[in-house]
């Protein structure tokens, strides 16, 4: 889980950052865009292998669940009895179902139909329009929460999984503990407020 986790978290980092492009110019976003749709069935076994990662990951924490459950079947009767714990590491399962669903919205609204409909947004990959797609998107005050939502959710399960990793793996010490909190609540934030900072740009004019 913890190994998946750190494949998802590279690519949902290496996904921000060149959606970013978008801030640079229209130009830029739609070169990036021209490059990943260049790479043809690789940009296909790409997304497969992702793909394969987010269901181990899925399956891993399912099995964790249920391991949990076992070891502590009776619930707990009051809420101080939470106190060791973190909002963040109490609703792992509850965000990681909401962001699989995200991720499923998010292939059919940009992925599935860019490339079901490549050829006739302006007629050749060499003219393609992503800026002009996402502005559109992202207009729709709906969608745009959606989005918002979704990636305050995933920078929530972010940082209590960039926590637990380095416990999984063996790397957090007393030393190092606070470092690896503030790394993880620090990932959190940057996820929310990189990817949340497109669709309030479009929102508020400043990409249009």
């Amino acid at each position: 889980m913890a190994i998946t986790g750190i494949m998802l978290m590279l690519f949902v980092l290496g996904h921000m950052l060149g959606n970013l492009q978008i801030f640079i110019s229209a130009d830029q976003i739609n070169h990036y865009a021209e490059t990943l749709q260049g790479l043809g069935n690789a940009l296909w076994l790409i997304r497969g292998s992702l793909l394969v990662i987010l269901l181990a990951h899925l399956g891993a924490a399912l099995q964790v669940t249920r391991l949990n459950r076992a070891a502590r079947p009776v619930p707990y009767q009051h809420a101080l009895d939470y106190q060791t714990t973190t909002f963040a590491s109490r609703t792992m399962m509850f965000t990681g179902l909401i962001i699989v669903a995200f991720v499923i919205y998010h292939i059919l609204h940009f992925t599935v139909v860019t490339d079901a409909n490549l050829a006739g947004i302006k007629g050749t990959h060499d003219d393609l329009n992503v800026y002009g797609m996402i502005v559109a998107g992202f207009s729709n005050t709906i969608v745009s929460l959606v989005y918002i939502v979704a990636n305050i959710l995933l920078g929530v399960h972010l940082t209590h999984g960039a926590k637990s990793l380095f416990q999984t793996l063996n790397l957090r010490t007393s030393e190092n503990a606070n470092c690896l909190e503030n790394f993880s609540k620090g990932f959190g934030v940057l996820v929310i407020l990189g990817n949340c900072s497109i669709p309030v740009a479009v929102l508020m004019g400043i990409l249009s």
